[in-house]
């Protein structure tokens, strides 16, 4: 089953971008993967709805936001991490830490490839 066929209340987020037939539009697949990690946390009971609904009207209405909402998803990922941090799931610093590893890491694939954390030449094998 996909992102889009998951009957949640997550797909009736503020703002999110969506088709003329009413499901999701992700700009990239970092988008729909963190649109699908949502649900599936919301899903388990990590964060209820109205928990949700509130840490990402805060990010969307926060100071410096794209006029067009270009950054919507940027805000998504950011409503996401603080509720996990807030419920204690992860540590800020850690999720700085594997943002800036997957940035690296970005950085560090050739066009075309799958971009791993293992790519990102500041990453530690464990």
């Amino acid at each position: 089953m996909s992102a889009c066929e998951i009957s949640s209340q997550l797909s009736q987020s503020p703002g999110l971008p969506k088709s003329p037939e009413g499901d999701p539009v992700f700009p990239e697949p970092w988008a729909a993967e963190a649109f699908a990690m949502t649900v599936h946390l919301h899903e388990k009971g990590v964060f209820t709805w109205s928990e949700w609904a509130a840490s990402l009207s805060r990010e969307l209405h926060g100071a410096g936001r794209a006029e067009d909402g270009s950054d919507y998803f940027d805000c998504w990922v950011e409503a996401l991490s603080a509720l996990l941090v807030s419920r204690g799931v992860a540590d800020a610093s850690v999720i700085i830490d594997l943002q800036k590893s997957w940035q690296r890491a970005a950085e560090a694939t050739l066009h075309g490839k799958p971009i791993e954390l293992g790519n990102d030449p500041l990453r530690e094998l464990r």
